[in-house]
């Protein structure tokens, strides 16, 4: 009997959907991957692993992942992936990403969902991520068919770093990332688009605008972040004192004649005054939100009922956003500022030695208290300290927490990108970018600064950093104390609920659990010898400050104003 034969069989495809994901990321310019790795993309970290150009960052929590995939965006400019599981996974790493929704950072986003047959009945963890992510992301998408999910992920590389940079989210069902594919050529990533620049005609009507003013002031965001030197030159072309917003100390140097100090929380009376008199306000890249302009209060519209602003932004859903301009320009803020540095317009001289020398005046400037109270030390201490044996161009990442208010006034920027600080208050974000900052920059001296509330939420990345072999340095300020809200009360209420978080916990054997250094400081010459001994150091360290808890804030104790109420 004769046989047909059979046709071969045709060839299997070699490659995965998970391998064609890695590819483009890889050739998009990513190159690390932070994650506590979950059964639903085993895929997709096992790719990431094996490619040559790409790291992977085990976390010890979500959330760690998140702060620190934001934190690399922020150094580098280009996007790192953020990787977490469905349902707690996801909605750990929420918060990380929101973060980088509200620093306007890069971020590509993969969450691991239920398998496709799966979707829909309430499976075991399942969330619609496509809702949850969306209002904290710049795009949010289900992939549903692996041949598609390269693609996509060049979508989102794009959509992350185009305009107004942010993080996109991509959920995957859990079969998809080991499909075999038809394997693709990876094209190079295209050109970057060319940056929109200010017009000819709204950079002379700017020009002049500025230079007729009396006492025109800049107000200089995250987007100035890559315009140093053009918004330097920009203020010294027009004579213009230098604001910088919120957490974002570090666009302008510090230590120029033209700083006006920081419009954080808490800002001195005497430092808003500039502001308070400027007739021109130019805002480069800084949507103006609550904090920067102190409730919405500032910049003041004029006399006569017209804005006193002139708004730059690369996003035009910013412009004018949270309050009328005179000037809106969409554009890109380092072209814009270059242009408007070169225009040829006669400038009166200005002087700001007097504003300048307010701000001076609230910082380390003043005397710094002796000691807090027996065995304690005053919160001035310790960033004095931390000024006299760190270098100045030190990557200083900071947490959310009382503390911070004493840092933003004490610690002088000088040097481009050496703030890491997110904008949306989240506790738990310094030893997480500690991390990535010293990943990207093994060569510099990187800091964490937190309290003891900050650190107990994300402190366990310690042990990230040791198994990692990266000697970073974190400072606690541990004062027992949930100290925001204890002010908050203490001022507003006259009495204090639910924010005495005990103590003092040991938290130097708390880092030792976690294989880093801990140190314990109640003197400065304590705090002094650990700092040094730290920078020495092979590994992570962690240095406890016992500090006072009355220092509330560099203007009130706790003492002063509960006693308000009693009076």
């Amino acid at each position: 009997m004769s046989h047909t034969p059979l046709p071969p069989p045709e060839a299997v495809p070699a490659t995965t959907a998970a391998e064609q994901t890695v590819e483009v990321l890889a050739a998009a310019g990513v190159r690390r991957c932070y994650t506590v790795p979950g059964e639903s993309f085993l895929e997709l970290t096992d790719a990431l692993e094996r490619h040559p150009d790409m790291t992977l960052v085990s976390t010890r929590h979500e959330n760690g992942a998140g702060f620190m995939a934001g934190a690399e965006a922020r150094l580098t400019g280009r996007p790192a992936v953020a990787a977490a599981t469905r349902g707690p996974g996801a909605a750990n790493l929420a918060v990380g990403v929101h973060a980088a929704a509200q620093d306007s950072l890069p971020m590509v986003v993969f969450l691991g969902q239920v398998e496709t047959a799966h979707l829909g009945r309430e499976a075991f963890q399942e969330v619609d991520l496509t809702a949850f992510y969306s209002p904290i992301t710049k795009w949010a998408t289900t992939v549903t068919r692996a041949d598609r999910l390269a693609e996509v992920t060049a979508q989102a590389v794009r959509v992350a770093t185009t305009g107004r940079p942010g993080p996109v989210a991509i959920a995957v069902p859990g079969d998809l990332f080991g499909q075999r594919v038809t394997p693709l050529m990876v094209p190079p990533p295209p050109p970057a688009a060319p940056l929109p620049s200010i017009d000819a005609r709204e950079r002379d009507r700017i020009a002049s605008w500025l230079a007729s003013a009396r006492r025109p002031v800049i107000i200089a965001g995250g987007g100035a972040r890559d315009a140093r030197d053009a918004l330097v030159r920009t203020a010294e072309r027009f004579g213009a004192g230098v604001y910088t917003s919120w957490r974002r100390q570090d666009v302008f140097p510090n230590d120029h004649p033209l700083y006006l100090g920081h419009l954080g929380l808490g800002c001195p009376a005497a430092t808003l005054r500039a502001l308070e008199e400027a007739d021109a306000v130019l805002v480069a890249g800084s949507r103006l939100g609550d904090v920067t302009t102190q409730g919405y209060r500032l910049p003041a519209i004029g006399a006569d009922g017209t804005s006193r602003v002139a708004q730059i932004d690369i996003d035009p859903a910013q412009v004018g956003s949270s309050m009328p301009v005179r000037f809106g320009v969409v554009a890109d803020v380092a072209r814009a500022l270059g242009a408007l540095a070169d225009v040829e317009v006669e400038v009166t001289e200005r002087a700001w030695s007097e504003r300048h020398h307010d701000w001076e005046r609230s910082t380390l400037s003043s005397p710094v208290p002796d000691s807090g109270a027996p065995g304690l030390l005053h919160p001035w201490q310790v960033v004095a300290a931390m000024r006299r044996v760190l270098p100045d161009d030190a990557i200083v990442t900071n947490d959310a927490g009382n503390f911070a208010a004493f840092l933003h006034r004490g610690w002088i920027y000088r040097h481009p990108r050496t703030q890491l600080a997110s904008t949306s208050g989240a506790m738990g974000y310094a030893v997480p970018a500690a991390v990535a900052a010293k990943l990207v920059e093994p060569r510099r001296h990187v800091v964490a600064v937190a309290g003891d509330g900050g650190v107990l939420m994300t402190g366990q990345e310690l042990e990230t950093a040791a198994r990692l072999g990266l000697a970073l340095t974190v400072v606690v300020f541990q004062n027992g104390l949930y100290g925001t809200i204890a002010m908050h009360q203490a001022r507003d209420l006259g009495r204090m609920a639910a924010v005495d978080i005990s103590g003092p916990l040991d938290l130097a054997s708390y880092a030792r659990g976690l294989s880093a250094r801990g140190v314990t400081a109640t003197t400065v010459a304590e705090l002094e010898k650990a700092l040094v001994s730290a920078a020495e150091a092979e590994g992570p360290t962690l240095v406890d400050v016992r500090t006072d808890p009355d220092a509330i804030s560099p203007s009130a104790t706790l003492t002063g104003l509960l006693a308000r109420h009693r009076g």
